[in-house]
């Protein structure tokens, strides 16, 4: 496993044998809560693992006891200074408050993005994770869209990727209220794959993002991963029909000429890295 070699310590990157790289929101002291330094790191790293052929999938986490709490609005003595503050904000460009990139970003990445939620993991934090592809959660770990109680609006693509995972109506129920919910509730609705005590969280999400590194094919991951974010636009004639020619194009790959002679001889299949040129 490399070190923490990444362009910023507010993100920790390590890249394991097994082709996964670890992402690690590394702010503990503020619960990893979401700003600039933050914002830099995270890209960078994406950019990293997205363009290492050695890497198949992604893992990440926050260190210490939160996942990402919100964003950062600085410490408690900055209270008397919220108004001037806001003001200022309403001119602003929101990349220069929370980064260049909007969190569903995320979904267009041609590798598997998995959440290990460690802690609390609320307003853009919650976003960020729901954006991942696949998510883990430490149980007990804390859950809020709190936008409603800060006087936001629902921001950053949450209001169209949280009705996609649950329902409209659940939706509404956690954007509305703006609870807190817990880790069991989120996996009730659908928001986590699995909950698991905090001391195994790291090794089941690895356990699970070292499976398909090893098993499933690079190309084939990063074609289903465009279609099925691009399908919740589509009716299903056009997403039957782009199925059809994406099938088309796929049977010459050496992907599926390894995959199937690979189950036929009863071994570990030997799919090709993607490229960083690879569409």
């Amino acid at each position: 496993m490399s070190g923490s070699d990444g362009a910023s310590d507010a993100v920790l990157y390590e890249a394991t044998d097994s082709g996964v790289a670890i992402l690690t929101f590394n702010r503990p002291e503020r619960l990893n809560a979401w700003g600039p330094d933050i914002a830099a790191g995270f890209y960078a790293a994406i950019d990293r693992a997205e363009h290492d052929p050695a890497i198949r999938a992604i893992v990440l986490t926050g260190r210490g006891r939160g996942f990402c709490a919100g964003a950062y609005l600085g410490p408690p003595r900055s209270a008397d200074k919220v108004g001037e503050s806001m003001e200022n904000a309403g001119n602003a460009n929101l990349d220069d408050l929370v980064g260049e990139r909007p969190p569903h970003f995320v979904t267009t990445l041609r590798k598997p993005v998995i959440a290990a939620i460690n802690g609390s993991c609320v307003g853009i934090g919650l976003t960020q994770a729901l954006m991942c592809d696949v998510r883990f959660a430490a149980a007990g770990a804390k859950f809020a869209a709190v936008f409603a109680r800060r006087g936001l609006i629902a921001e950053f693509g949450i209001s169209w990727i949280l009705p996609r995972l649950t329902s409209v109506g659940v939706a509404l129920d956690l954007l509305l209220s703006a609870r807190t919910f817990l880790a069991e509730e989120a996996a009730e609705l659908g928001l986590v794959k699995e909950v698991v005590p905090g001391d195994e969280l790291m090794k089941r999400a690895l356990e699970y993002a070292e499976d398909i590194a090893a098993n499933c094919s690079p190309t084939a991951m990063s074609v289903i991963k465009r279609q099925v974010y691009g399908d919740t636009v589509r009716d299903v004639v056009e997403a039957n029909s782009l199925a059809g020619v994406l099938l088309q194009e796929s049977l010459p790959r050496p992907d599926v000429i390894e995959g199937i002679t690979s189950f036929l001889e009863k071994r570990p299949p030997q799919f090709p890295s993607l490229r960083p040129t690879d569409a």
